[in-house]
């Protein structure tokens, strides 16, 4: 639930989704559920000429079973508080 929670308070900031199948995927984070699927509005692929079909995509709805890596802005990223609640979380699975 971490990371959930995490990227719930990521919605409305600009990310770049990098699947399994190497496709970027630039957008704004609309939305994002418990199991980590990503719905992105506005947009862009990184590499457009090796996936012309995209170009006319706005919208999009990723399973997260599918994303490789996220990239996030690094502004609005708290390493300290993220690193204290992954501890927390840690502990509390011992238990």
């Amino acid at each position: 639930m971490l990371f959930y929670s995490f990227f719930k308070s990521l919605v409305g900031k600009d990310v770049v989704v990098e699947l399994k199948n190497d496709l970027s995927i630039c957008g704004t984070l609309h939305s994002v559920d418990q199991y980590l699927n990503i719905k992105l509005t506005d947009i862009s692929v990184t590499d457009p000429e090796k996936y012309p079909h995209m170009l006319s995509v706005k919208n999009c709805f990723i399973r997260g079973s599918v994303v490789r890596y996220v990239q996030l802005p690094a502004d609005e990223v708290d390493t300290q508080l993220l690193q204290d609640a992954a501890r927390k979380e840690a502990v509390q699975q011992k238990q």
